[in-house]
């Protein structure tokens, strides 16, 4: 059985989208990491989980990959603060349980929280899966749009993932 890791934001549900949505109406600079990180800091993530889409059946893909007996599955996520990890944790609870969510902080790179070795890492930014890679693991990325060239192998839904060798 494979360890497989995958990102939350991007990923399963499209909080970057509505985030950045905010960000535009706030007028708050993308390149400004300290309004940046204070405005993830405090944001209500219960609510933007709330208003967020999940991204092609991301959890019923998730079903089906635990069903498969092919994955050890975790949910790999940034967070900025106590907060969010609680939040995305209880989301992720209404949907699936058999998996464990490992809330990673924001400042750490992903492959620092656990054996990357031979693990495959699905994320949307592909500065992770190049870490990720770099620590012995295999990236895969995520994009809704898999005419681009990512440098990577792509997914756009992760039962594809089934077809994958």
């Amino acid at each position: 059985m494979k360890n497989l890791y995958i990102d939350f934001d991007g990923v399963i549900v499209d909080t970057i989208r509505v985030t950045y949505d905010m960000l535009d109406r706030l007028e708050i600079d993308r390149n400004d990491g300290d309004k940046m990180g204070e405005f993830y800091e405090n944001l209500n993530w219960k609510k933007i989980l709330s208003l967020t889409p999940i991204i092609n059946d991301s959890f019923g893909c998730i079903k089906k990959l635990s069903l498969s007996g092919k994955f050890n599955i975790a949910i790999l996520t940034h967070v900025n603060s106590l907060d969010e990890a609680i939040a995305k944790i209880n989301y992720v609870r209404k949907y699936v349980n058999e998996v464990t969510v490992i809330p990673v902080p924001r400042e750490l790179p992903k492959s620092k929280m656990c054996l990357t070795k031979e693990s495959i890492l699905v994320d949307d930014y592909s500065g992770n899966l190049i870490e990720w890679e770099k620590a012995g693991g295999i990236g895969i990325q995520f994009s809704t749009d898999l005419s681009k060239d990512k440098g990577f192998p792509v997914i756009d839904r992760l039962d594809a993932l089934l077809d994958m060798k």
